[in-house]
């Protein structure tokens, strides 16, 4: 095996279940995220040669993994997507300390954060969930930081209003 393969199986042994995780979060298909992250891990096999040593993998390989899901639904027909996205569903009953928690078995925050537009979603995701710093978001995004910090921010009021029109109160601890 070469060192090329070892540190691929490294790091998919480390990584490939949170890439796979936020690959389903953001296009709520599980066998299309399944093979997502297997492209994602090609790519970053057959781009080996670019990687910056002293880079973080994590980011290099979440980077990696945005632009795969991107190409993924740019090709996709937007109105599956959207299907796919918004699937018709007025889940209530949900205590507003489990609303607050950001995690991955909370549906209705989740289904919230899928109403949001492509970018809100992607930061939530990112920054709230997968808890990259700003910096790291920014690189996984290539967006300056100031980006970042400013569409965090009017995505959290975005989901709040979400979570809102759906009849949840709640204090914003996001």
């Amino acid at each position: 095996m070469s060192n090329k393969q070892r540190v691929i199986t490294d790091w998919y042994s480390k990584y490939s279940s949170s890439i796979y995780r936020y690959i389903l979060m953001t296009i709520r298909h599980a066998h299309h995220a399944e093979d997502l992250t297997q492209e994602t891990f090609l790519k970053a096999y057959k781009y080996f040669h670019s990687f910056k040593w002293e880079a973080n993998p994590k980011t290099w390989l979440f980077s990696i993994a945005h632009n795969v899901t991107v190409d993924f639904m740019r090709k996709k027909q937007p109105y599956l997507y959207l299907m796919e996205m918004f699937p018709i569903k007025a889940a209530k009953g949900e205590s507003p300390d489990e609303i607050v928690q950001i995690n991955e078995s909370s549906n209705e925050l989740f289904q919230a954060i899928g109403r949001l537009k492509k970018s809100y979603r992607e930061i939530i995701i990112l920054r709230k969930i997968k808890e990259f710093s700003i910096k790291e978001t920014a690189e996984i995004l290539n967006w300056s930081e100031s980006k970042v910090k400013s569409t965090l921010s009017r995505a959290i009021q975005a989901l709040e209003k979400e979570l809102l029109k759906e009849g949840f109160v709640y204090e914003n601890t996001i």
